[in-house]
């Protein structure tokens, strides 16, 4: 997947027919190894091919396992009961800060003028 998102990259970037190269180039510029078997088996499943068509009929292919939404809660009884739910420590409560500044602008606490 890596290679095939990379060449992809290569394409929008403007090289319209990235090499292995190209494709093992922009990885490595990025510290990622490219694997030389999924490269092969990428430009052979490519040849002769337009990217734009593929990705076209992918999404067609894409269609047909349909949408759906995030799921609405609903009973979830056994499952639920499986999940162990770990208890968070509680938090200390924090020292409420002096008033005035605790000195910091001169005040003292005695409540007189300077």
């Amino acid at each position: 997947m890596k290679e095939l998102a990379t060449y992809l990259m290569l394409q929008i970037g403007g090289n319209a027919t990235p090499s292995k190269d190209d494709v093992t180039g922009a990885l490595s510029a990025v510290g990622v190894e490219s694997d030389s078997a999924s490269l092969d088996k990428l430009f052979t499943d490519i040849e002769g091919k337009d990217i734009s068509e593929l990705i076209e009929e992918g999404k067609k292919q894409l269609a047909k396992f349909g949408g759906g939404g995030g799921g609405g809660g609903g009973g979830g009884g056994a499952t639920e009961a499986a999940v162990e739910v770990e208890e968070e420590p509680e938090e200390e409560e924090e020292a409420e800060a002096p008033v005035g500044g605790g000195g910091l602008f001169g005040d003292d606490g005695g409540g007189g003028d300077y």
